[in-house]
């Protein structure tokens, strides 16, 4: 066991403590991302081609056709598109209610000073939606729906050709019933380079979100400035928070589930119950056990080495705790969920009761699966059709309303220094009130 104090005031104690082999920061992926970027943009659409040719093995078209949708339809059956219409309704109407919260407004600040904000959507949205290790129909919902719930024009996906298998058929149905208006087989950075660079589509990419590989993230990464992106995403991170009164097999099944996603995608437990927590060390194995070959894998290495079992003697303690952490995923299974509500702060998405699971959130339930990792949920949440939409502002004045404005701008402009600001103050106070004398300020470090 080891016991670490966590603030000045409060011990909490490691039933089980990560201890992930430590990692120099990955230059090699930094240098493999720039020199494929370089040579796309360099190349273009030969490039790319080359890459999905050589890296996924796919050498089909690149851009999906109309027969490329149906014949991915056909080889899914009722119940699958059924399931797909299902989550597909659950996030678009969440979207539409997200949407609706934004509002523009316009508001006279003062007499005849008229300042709005307005809501305009990006151009082009790109959605990277990852095809390796599992196939994320739900993925293609969660982005390209978003994207036009929130009225983006043009919308450009993208996902991994595989071999001769193409694009896994089912994120191939989801991403037209979704809306997407150009869909690529491009995975990696040829992907995610593709839509920025606008290789295949009308217009490069404002905005490029979705989840995927560390090269993937470090494409997003390397481009953040030239795009928008939604997050830096992380391998997936699930915390639950449980009292005396948790169902032992859910928490563990629930740690175990979310475990699968990868070795190194962390799961944690915050309790005040010591049986519990032992409990789930206990169990965790056996759960892990049961699972089909490669989740068994994943999961296997995720708990041994990213899983962390706390105690901790207070309800308040674990508020504290789950903040610092600042999980993607948080669930509480636990008494007084109100409380918990009210207090928590620092997550992606909540889970509040035995009855959801995060498992309902990445699938189908409405909000967003996309969410931030590392600690962003700090200052960040999921993806959202705000990422989407540009809050920009506008003013208009009348000749009045810039007579009270000018001189107090003009004033200010010459305390900072900045003496050609206040001059675009200054005439137009002459050229509106050529009889009037103002009070314009005294440029600093200068006598007027």
């Amino acid at each position: 066991k080891d016991v670490s104090t966590f603030t000045a005031d409060m011990l909490i104690e490691y039933l089980k403590k990560a201890n992930p082999s430590q990692l120099a920061i990955d230059t090699a992926t930094s240098e493999t991302v720039q020199l494929l970027l370089a040579d796309i943009q360099k190349h273009g659409c030969e490039a790319s081609g080359k890459y999905a040719r050589d890296l996924d093995g796919w050498h089909g078209s690149i851009v999906m056709s109309d027969d490329d949708f149906a014949n991915a339809s056909k080889k899914l059956s009722q119940g699958v598109k059924d399931d797909i219409v299902f989550a597909h309704a659950r996030v678009k109407d969440f979207a539409l209610r997200q949407r609706e919260s934004l509002h523009e407004f316009e508001v006279e600040l003062i007499d005849g000073l008229i300042a709005g904000q307005k809501l305009i959507p990006v151009n082009t949205a790109g959605c990277y939606v990852p095809g390796g290790r599992y196939a994320h129909a739900a993925s293609a919902i969660m982005s390209v729906c978003t994207a036009k719930v929130a009225g983006v024009p043009n919308i450009v996906a993208t996902s991994p050709g595989h071999k001769d298998a193409g694009i896994n058929p089912a994120i191939l149905h989801t991403m037209k019933l979704c809306g997407a208006d150009i869909v690529l087989a491009l995975g990696g950075v040829q992907g995610i380079a593709a839509m920025a660079y606008g290789l295949y589509s009308p217009k490069p990419a404002d905005v490029i979100v979705g989840p995927g590989n560390r090269f993937v993230a470090e494409a997003k990464r390397a481009l953040y400035g030239r795009i928008g992106i939604d997050v830096l995403a992380g391998p997936t991170e699930s915390a639950i928070i449980a009292d005396e009164t948790a169902d032992v097999n859910l928490v563990t099944a629930d740690l175990a589930g979310q475990a699968e996603h990868g070795p190194d995608s962390p799961v944690w437990l915050y309790t005040t119950s010591r049986d519990l927590g032992l409990k789930v060390i206990e169990l965790m194995p056996s759960v892990i056990a049961a699972l089909p070959e490669l989740a068994r894998n994943a999961a296997t290495a995720a708990w041994r080495d990213y899983g962390e079992v706390v105690l901790v003697g207070s309800r308040e303690e674990m508020v504290e705790i789950s903040d610092q952490y600042a999980p993607e995923h948080l669930q509480v299974f636990a008494k007084d969920l109100n409380w918990w509500l009210t207090h928590l702060t620092n997550y992606g998405s909540l889970f509040l009761g035995e009855e959801t699971t995060v498992a309902y959130g990445d699938k189908c339930a409405g909000p967003n699966h996309i969410l931030p990792t590392r600690g962003a949920a700090r200052y960040s949440g999921g993806l959202s059709v705000g990422k989407f939409i540009k809050t920009v502002t506008y003013q208009r004045l009348t000749q009045s309303a810039s007579r009270a404005v000018g001189q107090v701008a003009a004033r200010i402009s010459r305390l900072e220094g900045m003496e050609g600001h206040a001059r675009t103050g200054d005439i137009r106070l002459k050229k509106y009130y050529p009889q009037e004398a103002f009070e314009l300020g005294t440029l600093a470090g200068h006598q007027h």
